[in-house]
């Protein structure tokens, strides 16, 4: 069976279960758990359809799943209070349509884009190669880079979150002081490293658009917008965000100016 339609099938099947469960629960949210979770789906469904996987098969099928038991293991404590603010908001915007538009805009939507973004994985599971070459070396060390960027500022943000002073207060040190939003950096980077890997194989370049589609998403639609929105009025944040870059990491500002990309 085909390894595109195969893990395509799969996701739809996999989302549409996580979607009846959060109907049970009355949780949207549950789609970002089902997120991580997804990634490691489509790379093990390429490594087991295929009859004779390669060691770099393996390596991105570990890389994989560890990024994504990261991911789960970050989220898996947001299960346990109420329904993101995000979610919340659409629930009522969508109000007796919340049922059938969850379905589509929520779960399958991000079923879509984790397809789109799992490109790159496919296409390395797809490539008969075998020996490890100097692009996987490459993506290897950006997929590592990536992970310890994103890891290391969502452990920060957590520390910041559980000894903070007072509500609405904001963390402005660490990975921190030099991008508002570094998981968000790191989580780009990442997806690149994953391109790299992909490029020796045939029409290789097609992966990118796993990395462009994470950067605009992150950037544009749900990642730094959305925060960036939800701290509009706060004083301290607008501060912060006059002196310190929006996304790449760069040393800050020491007067108050347009922050930069």
């Amino acid at each position: 069976m085909n390894t595109f339609l195969a893990s395509g099938v799969t996701l739809w099947v996999y989302m549409t279960l996580f979607y009846f469960i959060a109907q049970k629960i009355k949780n949207f949210g549950l789609a970002d758990f089902a997120w991580g979770g997804g990634f490691a789906l489509v790379a093990w469904t390429g490594l087991l359809l295929d009859p004779g996987p390669s060691f770099r098969d393996w390596i991105v099928a570990v890389m994989t799943s560890v990024w994504a038991l990261r991911l789960i293991l970050h989220i898996l404590p947001r299960l346990s209070k109420s329904e993101d603010f995000r979610y919340a908001k659409m629930r009522k915007n969508w109000g007796k349509r919340a049922g059938i538009f969850g379905y589509t805009h929520v779960f399958m939507l991000q079923g879509i884009l984790l397809f789109l973004i799992a490109f790159p994985i496919l296409m390395i599971m797809r490539d008969d190669r075998d020996s490890i070459g100097a692009w996987d070396i490459i993506g290897i060390i950006v997929w590592g880079i990536g992970l310890l960027i994103e890891t290391t500022a969502d452990l920060q943000l957590k520390q910041f979150l559980r000894y903070r002073s007072g509500p609405g207060r904001i963390l402005q040190t660490g990975l921190w002081r030099y991008s508002r939003h570094p998981n968000y950096f790191g989580e780009a980077l990442l997806w690149w490293g994953f391109f790299f890997m992909a490029v020796p194989g045939q029409n290789g370049w097609l992966a990118a658009i796993s990395p462009l589609l994470i950067d605009f998403l992150l950037i544009r639609v749900s990642g730094v917008p959305l925060l960036e929105k939800h701290y509009k009025d706060n004083a301290e944040y607008q501060e912060y965000a006059a002196r310190t870059s929006i996304f790449i990491p760069w040393f800050p500002k020491k007067s108050r100016q347009d922050s930069r990309i």
